[in-house]
């Protein structure tokens, strides 16, 4: 297994605009401010999926000096993230990340991005976690939103591999016909005794 930690931080912007957060628009007097679509969300999750292969991290692949992601959509970053994960012979397990933030409230709104961001990772949506904390007054406050992510990659089975492997458990005996730890030992005692 691999594990990767993820982690990003955005001011909001000084004028107004949309405000995006795991792929979902959030209702919100501002956005945040950054190069692409500044979605702090996506940005750590993709940077999880790269840390967990130890490829170069989110700034390196997409630097913001780069005009070609200006306003880029982060859905790109994290398909390119995963891309790489599944190249290199892995696949999601499982994504928790924790978004901080005085404003806006985010409760109402979490299904819907664990629902995106599972699609992004081809995973279930009960595979992914999305928590909101406010930081009672410290950084980063009302100026802006961080989030943390955590990410945990295991071996990627290929599809034919999958089938193969449900198919023998279909055609094995059920768990009641196996005989017991106990019904081997007494087998092995009748036959020591048969045999003295």
């Amino acid at each position: 297994m691999r594990i990767g930690i993820g982690y990003d931080s955005h001011r909001f912007n000084s004028r107004s605009g949309p405000l995006r957060l795991g792929g979902v628009r959030i209702p919100h007097a501002r956005g945040l401010a950054g190069h692409s679509d500044a979605d702090v969300l996506l940005h750590a999750v993709a940077d999880a999926l790269l840390g967990a292969i130890g490829a170069p991290d989110l700034g390196e692949l997409f630097p913001p000096s780069d005009p070609r992601w200006r306003e880029a959509d982060s859905r790109a970053f994290v398909n390119e993230a995963v891309t790489r994960v599944r190249k290199a012979g892995w696949q999601v397990g499982n994504l928790d990340a924790t978004v901080i933030a005085d404003a806006p409230r985010l409760g109402p709104h979490k299904t819907a991005m664990r629902r995106t961001i599972s699609r992004l990772l081809r995973i279930a949506p009960s595979a992914v976690s999305v928590k909101a904390k406010t930081t009672e007054g410290l950084a980063p406050g009302k100026a802006g939103i961080a989030v943390q992510a955590v990410v945990l990659l295991k071996p990627a089975i290929s599809n034919l591999r999958q089938r193969r492997i449900s198919l023998w458990l279909k055609q094995s005996p059920p768990e009641a016909d196996q005989p017991s730890a106990e019904a081997v030992r007494k087998s092995r005692t009748r036959k020591n005794r048969t045999a003295r």
